[in-house]
């Protein structure tokens, strides 16, 4: 059953939900999606050793994925809710290339500042939810 449950699975991720490709003349610069996860490094994982600096910088790095999900390029931003080492952040978006995946991933502040490390992959998103719950 969980073999069948995985085939599914990879079978799903592997089909493109992209609209059919429209002609030459009028399509528009291709997008792939990517995901980069992100993790703080140890020395926050305790309250107590957050600055006025970190949270500056968390800051930043927060408008700026707000700013890109207005803009159209985020697909969704958000992170786990466990205080232990296994949080993470992740964010899903397009680029154009790998290479303009890792620039927009570097240029992150919190990864820039050195606050959070981080680490891309290709991504494809299989479904999504039209409707959000009420």
């Amino acid at each position: 059953m969980n073999r069948i449950f995985l085939a599914l699975v990879f079978l799903l991720a592997s089909v493109s939900l992209a609209p059919a490709q429209e002609s030459p003349s009028t399509a528009e610069t291709p997008v792939e999606q990517y995901l980069y996860v992100l993790r703080l490094v140890p020395r926050l994982l305790e309250a107590k050793n957050w600055t006025a600096q970190d949270n500056q910088i968390v800051g930043r790095h927060f408008q700026r994925l707000q700013s890109m999900t207005e803009q159209g390029t985020v697909i969704l931003a958000g992170r786990t809710l466990n205080p232990d080492p296994s949080s993470f952040g992740i964010v899903i978006f397009e680029a154009a290339s790998p290479d303009e995946a890792r620039r927009i991933m570097e240029e992150d502040p919190a990864v820039k500042e050195g606050i959070m490390t981080s680490e891309l992959f290709p991504y494809r998103v299989a479904l999504q939810r039209k409707n959000p719950h009420p």
